[in-house]
């Protein structure tokens, strides 16, 4: 069965005009694969990700005196107790699941890492799953719409604390938002590769950091996590794109996550100007680390249009469209330059001032592609059976 084929059959992805000249691959991609692959997108990305992917077990889940530190790490003992809800599982999509059905914030947040520990630890497969519909939620916070969230002078919060609370909120998702990427996905792993799954569980373990030091500077503070109201925006944006993985990296790391890198910069200099440092080291940390999450929606964002045989720009914008998706500045280009987000897919400036080589340029890329997939049938089927 050709790859287009079964894109198309099982994740929904028919949208606009085709990529640009490139090899279509049929192969999955594997982190291990990923800088070749990178060559052939013929893409900027970020710097750093090859690094980010081959870095060891991060550690330092409590914020210290002078920034991150290292947790006390759990014995042998305690990874392989009968009571640890992990030792009995067999696969990343079976450990991604038992994180999403997990109600407490807390308990949540060390699951994942613990879950992607001992997927990393053991070299378990990733397996197939179903996740939770939606994932299991504690009793507070209220979730409210967005328009119902207090002003930070009703919260009965410090402005710090508000704050806070509202990034802990957001990084509580993200948990979530990744390891349902990971479980929803599975079924699809010849396709997308495994390299996708070991990208978003590693998303997922980051973001069980960063929830772990918010949680643990708003109990400093004298406050927790559940003290006011939340949104649930974010679920609802994730539930639009479950059965699309396309639409799903175009609206939650390329458009969500990256109004995190807009918004962090301006978040810190107010938590300077209320005096808080603490907190303001911590979101500067967090934001900076976002950008491996940006970069890493963008290379599998780029990488399923190409095995589509889409254009990348072209579709994130039509996908923006067709789920009713808002880009709102203003933008952080250098942030989002880094981690290697064209400006012309969510910049209209940058828009306007390309759009009069557009119908010239989508006629070549046509006629690339129609060529690229040809020889790449060609050499298919004359390839030795044996």
């Amino acid at each position: 069965m050709q790859l287009k084929t079964m894109v198309s059959a099982s994740l929904r992805c028919a949208w606009c005009s085709p990529v640009p000249p490139r090899t279509v691959r049929t192969k999955p991609l594997s982190s291990s694969s990923s800088s070749s692959s990178t060559s052939s997108l013929q893409y900027p990305q970020w710097s750093g990700l090859q690094s980010w992917r081959e870095s060891s077990l991060n550690e330092n889940r409590i914020w210290g005196s002078n920034g991150p530190e290292r947790s006390p790490p759990l014995s042998s003992s305690q990874i392989e107790a009968d009571d640890d809800p992990t030792a009995s599982l067999s696969s990343l999509a079976e450990l991604g699941n038992l994180v999403l059905s997990t109600s407490d914030p807390l308990t949540k947040s060390r699951l994942s890492h613990l879950a992607y520990s001992r997927w990393r630890r053991l070299n378990l497969p990733l397996g197939v799953s179903k996740p939770p519909e939606p994932p299991a939620r504690p009793p507070k916070p209220l979730l409210v719409s967005p328009k119902e969230i207090p002003a930070p002078k009703n919260s009965g919060l410090p402005l710090n604390a508000y704050m806070l609370h509202n990034l802990a909120h957001v990084e509580l998702n993200a948990i979530d938002l990744a390891w349902d990427t990971v479980v929803r996905f599975s079924p699809y792993s010849e396709i997308l590769g495994d390299g996708f799954f070991t990208d978003f569980a590693h998303v997922a373990d980051d973001e069980s950091r960063h929830f772990s030091w918010c949680s643990q500077r708003l109990a400093e503070l004298g406050f927790k996590y559940g003290d006011m109201p939340a949104h649930n925006f974010l679920w609802r944006e994730c539930e639009k794109s479950r059965g699309d993985v396309a639409a799903r990296l175009a609206v939650i790391p390329l458009v969500q996550e990256a109004r995190g890198l807009d918004a962090g910069p301006r978040l810190v200099q107010k938590l300077i100007g209320f005096g808080d440092r603490t907190t303001s080291s911590i979101v500067a940390r967090i934001a900076d680390e976002e950008v491996a999450h940006v970069a890493v929606g963008v290379f599998w964002f780029i990488s399923v249009c190409q095995k589509m045989g889409r254009v990348p720009c072209t579709t994130f914008k039509d996908l923006l469209k067709e789920y009713n998706v808002e880009l709102r500045g203003p933008f952080n280009y250098s942030a989002r330059d880094e981690a290697g987000l064209p400006r012309d897919w969510y910049d209209g400036s940058s828009m306007d001032k390309q759009d009069k080589n557009v119908p010239l340029s989508e006629v070549y890329e046509r006629l690339s592609c129609i060529i690229s997939m040809e020889n790449e049938n060609s050499s298919l089927s004359n390839r030795d059976p044996s």
